[in-house]
């Protein structure tokens, strides 16, 4: 069950009048690639590609003809919420109390959507269990062709990967914490190669492309050590909408209990998110050996 937050030592009369919001996380999807606009019902986007190279044509010779071929991604907006219930002790808190810690919900519930969007789109799973969602389908990152990381040996997973993706750019890279670690610990003839990754940091490039280190790569799955692709044309994602934090002082939205009877209020946010990857060629992904 969900814990609840009541007054008690939380909302004492003299509490301080900042609020610490122990709250951690981004979204590397979004750092590395565009966002669009998503219906509500949803968006269908076309992929076109010419499948063929141009020919030379002689004198008087037949022009051959090219393949095409067009074919459509849906994009489905998928209904996420984070919700807690709070003593209505707290509503009757002074305003400015009250304030900022509605000003920290909303932080932290941001946060939260941010590292729903790779969760969900990186290993197709729900971010509250962690466990497969058939709203997600197949429409996550985790379906795309693999390479092997080598203890020890970053940059030769990440040739590997740039390999299976063919002709396909590469605009940027999301690394876990831990292959973010390999690459700080990396040396060549007893000298680090990447000393921006030592120490935990997250540098934003590598080798002059965009970067992320983030630890929403290995949530949900635990093997996934790094994304490599062309996030920037190959990826879109977008808010069919987004609704405001409300606060919800009747009956019972969550299955524990009636409001009044528990003298509680609910604080919840919501957003609809879709996502479509264009074409899973232009991404390859690096698992951890067995």
């Amino acid at each position: 069950m969900a814990n609840k937050t009541a007054r008690g030592t939380n909302f004492a009369p003299e509490t301080v009048k900042e609020v610490f919001s122990k709250v951690k996380g981004h979204s590397s999807l979004v750092k590395l690639s565009k966002s669009m606009p998503v219906a509500f019902s949803g968006n269908d986007i076309f992929t076109f590609s010419l499948d063929g190279e141009c020919a030379i044509v002689g004198e008087g010779e037949q022009k051959p003809a090219g393949g095409a071929t067009i074919a459509p991604v849906k994009v489905v907006p998928i209904k996420v919420v984070y919700q807690h219930r709070v003593s209505d002790e707290f509503m009757r808190a002074t305003e400015e109390k009250a304030l900022k810690m509605l000003e920290a919900f909303t932080d932290g519930y941001a946060k939260k959507i941010a590292r729903a969007l790779d969760i969900m789109a990186m290993h197709g799973v729900n971010p509250a269990t962690l466990t497969a969602s058939d709203k997600i389908s197949t429409n996550h990152l985790d379906t795309v062709t693999s390479v092997t990381y080598v203890d020890g040996q970053p940059t030769d997973a990440l040739e590997d990967a740039i390999t299976l993706i063919g002709d396909n750019d590469v605009t940027g890279y999301a690394l876990s914490k831990a292959f973010g670690s390999a690459m700080g610990k990396y040396k060549e003839n007893g000298i680090s190669q990447y000393p921006e990754f030592k120490l935990g940091a997250n540098p934003g490039k590598l080798g002059g492309t965009p970067c992320d280190v983030n630890s929403t790569v290995s949530k949900g799955n635990d093997k996934a050590m790094a994304y490599v692709g062309d996030f920037e044309n190959a990826f879109k994602w977008g808010y069919a909408d987004q609704i405001p934090m409300e606060v919800i002082e009747y009956g019972d939205p969550d299955g524990q209990g009636d409001l009044k009877r528990t003298n509680e209020v609910l604080l919840r946010a919501e957003a609809y998110i879709g996502w479509a990857i264009l074409d899973k060629d232009a991404f390859a992904r690096i698992v951890e050996g067995e």
